[in-house]
Protein backbone atom coordinates (compact mmCIF):
# COMPACT_ATOMS: atom_id res chain seq x y z
CA UNK A 1 0.00 0.00 0.00
CA UNK A 2 1.30 3.59 -0.77
CA UNK A 3 2.63 4.97 2.47
CA UNK A 4 -0.10 8.02 2.25
CA UNK A 5 -2.91 5.73 1.75
CA UNK A 6 -1.62 4.11 4.46
CA UNK A 7 -1.74 7.20 6.57
CA UNK A 8 -5.30 7.69 5.12
CA UNK A 9 -7.89 7.64 7.33
CA UNK A 10 -10.77 8.09 5.10
CA UNK A 11 -8.75 5.04 2.99
CA UNK A 12 -11.70 2.57 4.25
CA UNK A 13 -14.27 4.35 2.65
CA UNK A 14 -13.68 3.60 -0.93
CA UNK A 15 -14.62 0.30 -0.46
CA UNK A 16 -18.19 1.40 -0.59
CA UNK A 17 -17.72 2.67 -4.19
CA UNK A 18 -18.32 0.03 -7.24
CA UNK A 19 -15.02 -1.13 -8.78
CA UNK A 20 -14.88 -0.04 -12.45
CA UNK A 21 -13.37 -2.80 -14.81
CA UNK A 22 -10.64 -2.31 -16.46
CA UNK A 23 -9.80 1.61 -14.66
CA UNK A 24 -6.81 2.34 -13.60
CA UNK A 25 -7.01 5.59 -12.15
CA UNK A 26 -10.09 7.87 -12.19
CA UNK A 27 -9.39 11.42 -11.79
CA UNK A 28 -12.73 12.89 -13.10
CA UNK A 29 -14.66 13.27 -9.66
CA UNK A 30 -15.31 16.70 -9.79
CA UNK A 31 -17.53 15.66 -13.79
CA UNK A 32 -19.14 12.71 -12.81
CA UNK A 33 -18.88 10.93 -9.02
CA UNK A 34 -18.31 7.01 -8.67
CA UNK A 35 -21.57 5.45 -7.26
CA UNK A 36 -22.18 4.13 -4.34
CA UNK A 37 -22.83 0.23 -3.90
CA UNK A 38 -25.54 1.11 -1.57
CA UNK A 39 -26.71 3.08 -4.41
CA UNK A 40 -27.13 0.39 -6.19
CA UNK A 41 -28.82 -1.81 -4.25
CA UNK A 42 -31.52 0.73 -3.23
CA UNK A 43 -31.98 1.85 -6.94
CA UNK A 44 -32.73 -2.00 -7.03
CA UNK A 45 -34.84 -2.23 -3.88
CA UNK A 46 -36.89 1.10 -4.82
CA UNK A 47 -38.32 -0.43 -7.90
CA UNK A 48 -39.14 -3.47 -6.49
CA UNK A 49 -40.68 -2.48 -3.00
CA UNK A 50 -41.75 1.79 -3.20
CA UNK A 51 -42.70 2.00 -6.91
CA UNK A 52 -43.67 -1.53 -7.72
CA UNK A 53 -45.03 -2.39 -4.56
CA UNK A 54 -46.70 1.19 -3.01
CA UNK A 55 -47.01 2.64 -6.55
CA UNK A 56 -48.46 6.14 -6.22
CA UNK A 57 -49.25 5.83 -2.73
CA UNK A 58 -45.57 6.66 -2.80
CA UNK A 59 -46.53 10.44 -3.02
CA UNK A 60 -48.30 10.38 0.38
CA UNK A 61 -45.70 8.12 2.05
CA UNK A 62 -42.50 10.16 1.75
CA UNK A 63 -42.32 11.02 -1.99
CA UNK A 64 -43.91 14.55 -2.47
CA UNK A 65 -41.59 15.84 0.94
CA UNK A 66 -38.31 14.42 -0.53
CA UNK A 67 -37.03 17.53 -2.40
CA UNK A 68 -37.66 19.54 0.84
CA UNK A 69 -36.25 16.44 3.52
CA UNK A 70 -33.24 15.86 1.04
CA UNK A 71 -32.50 19.45 0.97
CA UNK A 72 -32.83 19.97 4.35
CA UNK A 73 -29.81 16.84 4.56
CA UNK A 74 -27.94 18.70 2.30
CA UNK A 75 -28.66 22.16 4.13
CA UNK A 76 -27.11 20.36 7.46
CA UNK A 77 -24.18 18.53 6.45
CA UNK A 78 -23.29 19.90 2.97
CA UNK A 79 -23.88 24.06 2.94
CA UNK A 80 -24.70 25.12 6.24
CA UNK A 81 -27.76 25.91 5.63
CA UNK A 82 -31.23 25.65 8.31
CA UNK A 83 -33.68 23.86 7.16
CA UNK A 84 -36.27 25.45 4.69
CA UNK A 85 -34.21 26.72 2.37
CA UNK A 86 -32.79 24.32 0.30
CA UNK A 87 -34.53 22.07 -2.39
CA UNK A 88 -33.84 19.61 -4.78
CA UNK A 89 -35.39 20.06 -8.10
CA UNK A 90 -34.98 20.39 -11.86
CA UNK A 91 -31.39 20.98 -13.35
CA UNK A 92 -28.96 23.62 -12.81
CA UNK A 93 -29.49 25.54 -15.38
CA UNK A 94 -33.22 25.63 -14.88
CA UNK A 95 -32.60 26.35 -11.43
CA UNK A 96 -30.07 28.98 -12.33
CA UNK A 97 -32.85 30.83 -14.86
CA UNK A 98 -35.29 30.36 -11.95
CA UNK A 99 -33.33 32.31 -9.10
CA UNK A 100 -31.29 34.87 -11.40
CA UNK A 101 -34.99 35.91 -13.00
CA UNK A 102 -36.45 36.02 -9.70
CA UNK A 103 -33.25 38.12 -8.10
CA UNK A 104 -33.49 40.95 -11.03
CA UNK A 105 -36.87 41.17 -10.93
CA UNK A 106 -36.76 42.11 -7.14
CA UNK A 107 -34.36 45.02 -7.54
CA UNK A 108 -36.31 47.19 -10.15
CA UNK A 109 -34.69 50.03 -11.28
CA UNK A 110 -30.81 48.38 -11.18
CA UNK A 111 -30.22 47.08 -14.71
CA UNK A 112 -27.06 45.43 -14.59
CA UNK A 113 -25.85 41.92 -13.45
CA UNK A 114 -22.08 41.19 -12.52
CA UNK A 115 -20.37 37.76 -14.24
CA UNK A 116 -17.27 36.77 -15.33
CA UNK A 117 -15.68 35.23 -18.74
CA UNK A 118 -14.10 32.38 -16.84
CA UNK A 119 -17.14 30.68 -15.26
CA UNK A 120 -19.38 28.30 -16.88
CA UNK A 121 -20.61 28.53 -20.07
CA UNK A 122 -24.51 27.62 -18.83
CA UNK A 123 -24.11 30.91 -16.33
CA UNK A 124 -22.83 32.91 -19.24
CA UNK A 125 -25.56 31.85 -21.42
CA UNK A 126 -28.54 32.20 -19.08
CA UNK A 127 -27.51 35.24 -17.66
CA UNK A 128 -27.47 37.02 -21.60
CA UNK A 129 -30.95 35.23 -22.19
CA UNK A 130 -32.25 37.19 -18.92
CA UNK A 131 -30.50 40.44 -19.92
CA UNK A 132 -31.71 40.21 -23.37
CA UNK A 133 -35.13 39.33 -21.86
CA UNK A 134 -35.06 42.25 -19.31
CA UNK A 135 -33.44 44.96 -20.99
CA UNK A 136 -30.12 44.82 -18.21
CA UNK A 137 -26.61 45.08 -19.09
CA UNK A 138 -24.04 42.59 -18.38
CA UNK A 139 -20.59 43.83 -16.66
CA UNK A 140 -18.42 41.43 -17.10
CA UNK A 141 -15.44 40.83 -15.04
CA UNK A 142 -11.98 39.25 -16.50
CA UNK A 143 -10.39 37.45 -13.87
CA UNK A 144 -6.72 35.15 -14.89
CA UNK A 145 -7.57 32.44 -16.37
CA UNK A 146 -5.60 30.66 -13.52
CA UNK A 147 -7.23 32.27 -10.89
CA UNK A 148 -10.65 33.60 -10.47
CA UNK A 149 -13.28 36.58 -9.25
CA UNK A 150 -11.69 38.38 -6.17
CA UNK A 151 -13.37 40.85 -3.96
CA UNK A 152 -11.31 43.53 -5.41
CA UNK A 153 -12.25 42.75 -8.74
CA UNK A 154 -16.21 42.90 -7.94
CA UNK A 155 -16.11 46.05 -5.68
CA UNK A 156 -14.24 48.18 -8.85
CA UNK A 157 -17.39 46.54 -10.82
CA UNK A 158 -20.42 47.25 -8.72
CA UNK A 159 -22.08 50.10 -8.51
CA UNK A 160 -25.39 51.26 -7.12
CA UNK A 161 -26.98 49.78 -11.06
CA UNK A 162 -26.05 46.50 -10.01
CA UNK A 163 -28.62 44.19 -9.28
CA UNK A 164 -27.22 40.91 -9.48
CA UNK A 165 -23.92 39.43 -8.86
CA UNK A 166 -23.70 35.36 -9.88
CA UNK A 167 -20.08 33.60 -9.44
CA UNK A 168 -18.65 29.98 -9.72
CA UNK A 169 -17.37 29.58 -5.46
CA UNK A 170 -14.91 27.03 -7.46
CA UNK A 171 -14.02 28.08 -10.70
CA UNK A 172 -14.56 25.04 -13.12
CA UNK A 173 -11.09 24.87 -15.57
CA UNK A 174 -8.95 26.40 -12.72
CA UNK A 175 -10.09 24.90 -9.41
CA UNK A 176 -9.64 29.12 -8.02
CA UNK A 177 -12.01 28.85 -4.47
CA UNK A 178 -13.49 32.48 -4.40
CA UNK A 179 -13.68 34.48 -1.11
CA UNK A 180 -17.26 34.10 -1.33
CA UNK A 181 -18.26 35.57 2.40
CA UNK A 182 -16.01 38.51 1.14
CA UNK A 183 -17.71 38.99 -2.57
CA UNK A 184 -21.02 38.54 -0.53
CA UNK A 185 -20.17 41.39 1.72
CA UNK A 186 -18.83 43.44 -1.26
CA UNK A 187 -22.39 43.11 -3.21
CA UNK A 188 -24.48 43.66 -0.23
CA UNK A 189 -22.79 46.99 0.49
CA UNK A 190 -24.12 47.82 -3.11
CA UNK A 191 -27.27 46.66 -2.69
CA UNK A 192 -27.16 44.35 -4.83
CA UNK A 193 -28.48 40.80 -4.29
CA UNK A 194 -25.33 37.56 -4.20
CA UNK A 195 -25.56 34.26 -6.11
CA UNK A 196 -23.39 31.45 -5.87
CA UNK A 197 -22.94 28.69 -8.13
CA UNK A 198 -21.48 25.83 -6.01
CA UNK A 199 -21.50 22.90 -8.78
CA UNK A 200 -17.30 22.49 -8.20
CA UNK A 201 -17.62 23.03 -4.61
CA UNK A 202 -21.04 21.25 -3.01
CA UNK A 203 -19.61 18.18 -1.29
CA UNK A 204 -16.01 18.76 -0.99
CA UNK A 205 -15.20 22.20 0.53
CA UNK A 206 -17.15 23.18 3.60
CA UNK A 207 -19.48 26.02 2.60
CA UNK A 208 -21.50 28.56 5.30
CA UNK A 209 -24.62 29.27 3.22
CA UNK A 210 -26.42 31.30 6.11
CA UNK A 211 -22.87 32.61 8.16
CA UNK A 212 -21.48 34.19 4.80
CA UNK A 213 -24.98 36.11 4.13
CA UNK A 214 -25.69 34.36 0.91
CA UNK A 215 -28.59 35.33 -0.64
CA UNK A 216 -29.18 32.78 -3.48
CA UNK A 217 -27.01 29.55 -4.40
CA UNK A 218 -27.58 26.59 -7.03
CA UNK A 219 -25.43 23.67 -7.44
CA UNK A 220 -25.40 19.89 -9.05
CA UNK A 221 -25.99 16.75 -8.04
CA UNK A 222 -24.08 14.61 -9.68
CA UNK A 223 -20.14 15.36 -9.35
CA UNK A 224 -18.99 15.29 -5.43
CA UNK A 225 -22.61 14.23 -4.21
CA UNK A 226 -22.05 11.26 -6.55
CA UNK A 227 -25.70 11.51 -7.76
CA UNK A 228 -25.41 10.31 -11.17
CA UNK A 229 -25.42 11.71 -14.55
CA UNK A 230 -28.08 14.00 -14.55
CA UNK A 231 -28.87 13.96 -11.20
CA UNK A 232 -31.49 16.49 -10.01
CA UNK A 233 -29.85 19.81 -8.81
CA UNK A 234 -30.34 21.62 -5.58
CA UNK A 235 -31.37 25.46 -5.27
CA UNK A 236 -30.57 27.66 -1.60
CA UNK A 237 -32.82 30.67 -1.03
CA UNK A 238 -31.89 32.27 2.29
CA UNK A 239 -35.54 32.79 4.43
CA UNK A 240 -36.20 36.05 4.06
CA UNK A 241 -35.74 36.50 0.48
CA UNK A 242 -38.34 33.45 0.02
CA UNK A 243 -41.31 35.48 0.29
CA UNK A 244 -40.00 38.59 -1.84
CA UNK A 245 -38.25 36.40 -4.50
CA UNK A 246 -41.10 35.13 -7.37
CA UNK A 247 -39.60 32.40 -9.57
CA UNK A 248 -41.05 32.73 -13.03
CA UNK A 249 -41.67 28.79 -14.15
CA UNK A 250 -45.05 28.22 -12.24
CA UNK A 251 -45.92 24.84 -12.15
CA UNK A 252 -48.44 22.92 -10.24
CA UNK A 253 -45.79 21.34 -7.06
CA UNK A 254 -45.19 24.93 -6.44
CA UNK A 255 -48.73 25.93 -5.49
CA UNK A 256 -50.32 26.75 -2.79
CA UNK A 257 -52.63 23.79 -2.93
CA UNK A 258 -50.95 21.70 -5.83
CA UNK A 259 -53.69 18.69 -5.77
CA UNK A 260 -56.98 21.12 -5.74
CA UNK A 261 -55.93 21.89 -9.08
CA UNK A 262 -57.71 25.49 -8.92
CA UNK A 263 -57.72 28.06 -11.56
CA UNK A 264 -54.76 30.78 -11.02
CA UNK A 265 -51.48 30.09 -9.89
CA UNK A 266 -50.86 31.44 -5.99
CA UNK A 267 -47.31 30.45 -4.82
CA UNK A 268 -46.70 28.29 -1.77
CA UNK A 269 -45.29 29.79 1.71
CA UNK A 270 -41.65 29.19 2.16
CA UNK A 271 -38.90 26.92 -0.38
CA UNK A 272 -41.15 25.71 -2.10
CA UNK A 273 -42.28 27.94 -3.80
CA UNK A 274 -39.39 27.45 -5.95
CA UNK A 275 -40.47 24.11 -7.39
CA UNK A 276 -42.01 23.45 -10.34
CA UNK A 277 -43.35 19.99 -11.77
CA UNK A 278 -43.45 16.73 -10.34
CA UNK A 279 -40.07 15.63 -8.87
CA UNK A 280 -37.63 13.03 -9.77
CA UNK A 281 -38.30 10.47 -7.30
CA UNK A 282 -36.22 7.66 -8.45
CA UNK A 283 -33.13 10.52 -9.58
CA UNK A 284 -32.82 10.99 -5.82
CA UNK A 285 -31.96 8.03 -4.70
CA UNK A 286 -28.34 7.98 -4.79
CA UNK A 287 -28.21 11.39 -3.09
CA UNK A 288 -29.63 9.97 -0.31
CA UNK A 289 -26.46 7.52 0.05
CA UNK A 290 -24.49 9.84 -0.47
CA UNK A 291 -25.69 12.95 2.04
CA UNK A 292 -25.71 9.92 4.57
CA UNK A 293 -22.23 8.98 4.21
CA UNK A 294 -21.05 12.56 4.29
CA UNK A 295 -22.94 13.08 7.26
CA UNK A 296 -20.91 10.24 8.55
CA UNK A 297 -17.67 11.57 7.85
CA UNK A 298 -18.28 15.09 8.30
CA UNK A 299 -17.40 17.74 5.17
CA UNK A 300 -13.88 19.07 7.30
CA UNK A 301 -12.48 15.76 6.62
CA UNK A 302 -13.71 15.73 3.17
CA UNK A 303 -11.80 18.35 2.44
CA UNK A 304 -8.99 17.74 4.44
CA UNK A 305 -8.00 14.78 2.21
CA UNK A 306 -8.99 16.73 -1.00
CA UNK A 307 -5.95 19.38 0.07
CA UNK A 308 -3.82 16.32 0.74
CA UNK A 309 -4.96 14.97 -3.01
CA UNK A 310 -4.58 18.17 -4.23
CA UNK A 311 -1.13 19.20 -2.94
CA UNK A 312 0.53 15.92 -3.76
CA UNK A 313 -1.04 16.14 -7.58
CA UNK A 314 0.97 19.38 -7.53
CA UNK A 315 4.37 17.65 -6.42
CA UNK A 316 3.56 15.40 -9.39
CA UNK A 317 3.12 17.67 -11.78
CA UNK A 318 6.37 19.75 -10.88
CA UNK A 319 8.45 16.50 -10.65
CA UNK A 320 6.98 14.62 -13.38
CA UNK A 321 5.69 16.57 -15.92
CA UNK A 322 8.30 19.68 -15.97
CA UNK A 323 6.47 20.78 -19.91
CA UNK A 324 2.54 21.13 -18.14
CA UNK A 325 1.95 24.36 -16.87
CA UNK A 326 -0.01 24.54 -13.93
CA UNK A 327 -3.03 26.36 -14.13
CA UNK A 328 -4.30 26.25 -10.52
CA UNK A 329 -3.73 28.00 -7.90
CA UNK A 330 -0.73 27.27 -5.53
CA UNK A 331 -2.24 28.28 -2.54
CA UNK A 332 -4.85 25.17 -1.18
CA UNK A 333 -6.97 28.10 0.80
CA UNK A 334 -7.18 29.44 -2.59
CA UNK A 335 -7.69 25.91 -4.68
CA UNK A 336 -10.78 23.89 -4.40
CA UNK A 337 -11.13 20.33 -5.45
CA UNK A 338 -9.44 19.81 -8.66
CA UNK A 339 -6.02 20.72 -10.13
CA UNK A 340 -5.65 21.60 -14.22
CA UNK A 341 -2.18 21.67 -16.09
CA UNK A 342 -2.38 22.70 -19.20
CA UNK A 343 -0.10 20.94 -22.30
CA UNK A 344 -0.56 21.82 -26.28
CA UNK A 345 -0.47 18.19 -27.00
CA UNK A 346 -2.95 16.89 -24.19
CA UNK A 347 -6.14 16.49 -26.58
CA UNK A 348 -4.56 14.34 -28.63
CA UNK A 349 -3.49 12.39 -25.82
CA UNK A 350 -6.71 11.93 -24.16
CA UNK A 351 -8.29 9.14 -26.24
CA UNK A 352 -4.91 6.74 -26.00
CA UNK A 353 -5.05 7.36 -21.80
CA UNK A 354 -8.75 7.02 -21.76
CA UNK A 355 -8.13 3.32 -23.84
CA UNK A 356 -5.60 2.53 -20.83
CA UNK A 357 -8.05 3.20 -17.59
CA UNK A 358 -6.55 6.18 -17.29
CA UNK A 359 -9.92 9.04 -17.01
CA UNK A 360 -8.56 12.65 -16.28
CA UNK A 361 -10.92 15.44 -17.81
CA UNK A 362 -9.95 17.46 -20.65
CA UNK A 363 -11.28 21.33 -21.22
CA UNK A 364 -10.01 23.16 -24.25
CA UNK A 365 -8.16 24.79 -25.52
CA UNK A 366 -5.41 22.67 -23.67
CA UNK A 367 -6.30 21.52 -19.99
CA UNK A 368 -6.29 18.07 -18.27
CA UNK A 369 -8.22 18.40 -14.72
CA UNK A 370 -7.02 16.10 -12.09
CA UNK A 371 -10.29 15.57 -10.02
CA UNK A 372 -9.89 13.90 -7.18
CA UNK A 373 -12.90 12.70 -5.00
CA UNK A 374 -11.53 12.49 -1.27
CA UNK A 375 -13.64 9.63 -0.65
CA UNK A 376 -13.22 7.47 -3.92
CA UNK A 377 -9.62 8.44 -4.89
CA UNK A 378 -6.67 6.88 -3.32
CA UNK A 379 -3.13 8.26 -4.03
CA UNK A 380 -1.71 5.31 -5.48
CA UNK A 381 -4.47 6.08 -8.03
CA UNK A 382 -2.97 9.77 -8.40
CA UNK A 383 0.20 8.38 -9.28
CA UNK A 384 -0.42 5.90 -11.44
CA UNK A 385 -2.63 8.37 -13.41
CA UNK A 386 0.12 11.07 -13.54
CA UNK A 387 2.79 8.67 -14.78
CA UNK A 388 1.02 7.34 -17.06
CA UNK A 389 0.11 11.34 -18.59
CA UNK A 390 4.39 11.47 -18.41
CA UNK A 391 4.52 8.54 -20.58
CA UNK A 392 2.44 9.51 -22.67
CA UNK A 393 3.69 12.77 -22.92
CA UNK A 394 7.40 11.39 -23.79
CA UNK A 395 6.20 8.81 -26.24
Amino acid sequence: MHPLDAADPLRGYRDRFVPGDGLVAYLDGNSLGRPLRASVERLERFAREEWGGRLIRGWDEGWLELPLALGDELGAHVLGAAPGQVAVADSTSVLIYKLARAAVDARPGRDEVLLDRGNFPSDRYLLEGIAAERGLTLRWLDPDPAGGVTPEAVADAVSERTALGLFSSVAYRSGFLADAPAITATLHDAGALAMWDLCHSAGVVPTSLDAWGVDLAVGCGYKYLNGGPGAPAFLYVRRELQGELRQPIHGWIGSRAPFEMGQGYEPADGIRSFLTGTPPIVAMQPLVDMLALLAEVGIDAVRAKSVALTEHAIRLVDGELPDARLASPRDPARRGGHVTIDHPRFAQLLPALWSAGIIPDFRRPDGLRLGCSPLSTSFAELEAGVAAIRDALAA
